[in-house]
């Protein structure tokens, strides 16, 4: 990834999301963030009444603090960047769009949780619209199970090409 053309996207990594299967994750998330020397953008999924995940899926959580909020360890780093909350699974929201495009970037580096879900999805929309994604694998887990982590690097490799995606140290380096 080329310096001053793209951002780092920190995916949901919120406490509803920390599970036994990506707890683990958190620390190298954490140490990507304070190591990145770039713009940063954080984003936060919220459930609602009504959703398509609750009338389509059965799932109701993630509908207010604390499961809503980011993790203690990145609530000083996203102090001073943006926040984009979506109810979506991907950062392309309105507010996200809005926000890649007046920034001008015209790449993107994913990490954070689920990689089989808002991650996969937020790099896909990416790709969609012509800006070059970078998924961080070693900064992206699933809550749902390790399978699920590699099953969203597989579709990835396939949806995005097996070159985006990348480890913090290559990232970084």
């Amino acid at each position: 990834m080329q310096r001053g053309r793209g951002a780092l996207v920190v995916i949901d990594v919120q406490n509803g999301f920390i599970t036994d299967s990506s707890r683990a994750v958190v620390p190298s998330i954490v140490d990507l963030v304070r190591r990145w020397s770039g713009p940063t953008v954080f984003t936060r999924y919220h459930n609602y009444p009504g959703s398509p995940y609750e009338r389509l899926v059965g799932w109701t959580a993630m509908q207010g603090p604390p499961e809503t909020d980011l993790v203690d360890e990145l609530t000083p780093h996203a102090r001073y960047a943006p926040v984009v909350d979506k109810r979506t699974y991907s950062l392309f929201t309105d507010e996200g769009r809005a926000l890649v495009a007046a920034r001008g970037w015209t790449e993107l580096a994913f990490c954070g949780i689920a990689t089989d879900s808002c991650v996969l999805k937020s790099a896909v929309d990416a790709f969609e619209l012509g800006i070059t994604p970078w998924v961080v694998t070693d900064a992206c887990a699933s809550d749902y199970s390790p399978d699920a982590h590699a099953a969203g690097l597989l579709c990835l490799r396939v949806m995005i090409g097996a070159g985006q995606l990348v480890t913090t140290a290559r990232l970084l380096g």
